[in-house]
């Protein structure tokens, strides 16, 4: 019996994993139970760390040179894929991301796996589909959420599943190296329908300061 048990118990705790931010009418676990030091809370603090590196001499010395945000960041052109970059961190159940679940923006189910993992932006700097890696860590992020927040700044959200794992990442700034460019125009095509919202509207409105060719798709 104990045989056939342990591959259940571990089946069980695999759905409730891949649930934890979804309304997939499962039984869902309390946001407020995922802590350290107990059940699958405990889980998720005991295997989960995140041992970003340090920028590198070389990187720190490029962006000394650049340009400054209002976070006192380097503006980096699209052609330095090497870049410094001040990330934060959210999760699902956040008071303004949980009306939209366990979905990103682009209506696709946000992903936390051990190889790849979402991440929030604005745009206009990092378009949709974008794929990076932060220096010291094995995942890949791809950028297919955005927040009214990341607005205007080179900011950089990653997705956590938890708001224990959102609180350890906290705010932090990072080397990232951008592996594969999104698209601008896909960026363009899902702004265009959403642009009651005034975040929307001037992620918009810079893709097309960039990019003069997609207003025509901000008309369709």
């Amino acid at each position: 019996m104990i045989s056939r048990r342990l591959p259940l118990a571990a089946a069980a705790l695999a759905t409730l994993l891949l649930a934890s931010c979804g309304n997939s009418g499962l039984a869902i676990l309390p946001k407020s139970s995922i802590r350290a030091g107990g059940g699958v809370g405990g889980w998720f603090a005991r295997t989960e760390s995140f041992p970003t590196a340090a920028p590198t001499a070389k990187t720190l010395a490029a962006a000394a040179a650049k340009p400054k945000d209002r976070h006192n960041m380097p503006v980096y052109a699209f052609s330095d894929r090497t870049r410094i970059v001040r990330t934060t961190a959210y999760t699902c159940s956040e008071a303004d991301h949980i009306v939209y679940g366990n979905s990103n923006a682009t209506g696709t189910p946000l992903r936390y796996t051990n190889r790849v993992r979402s991440a929030a932006a604005d745009w206009s700097f990092y378009p949709v589909g974008t794929v990076f890696r932060i220096s010291g860590l094995p995942y890949l992020y791809v950028v297919d959420d955005y927040g009214s927040a990341l607005a205007g700044n080179a900011t950089v959200d990653i997705y956590k599943p938890s708001k224990d794992l959102m609180n350890a990442w906290g705010s932090r700034q990072v080397e990232m190296t951008v592996v594969q460019w999104g698209s601008f125009n896909r960026s363009a095509e899902i702004l265009s329908k959403r642009t009651s919202y005034g975040h929307c509207r001037q992620m918009l409105s810079n893709i097309i300061r960039q990019r003069p060719d997609l207003g025509r798709v901000a008309k369709l």
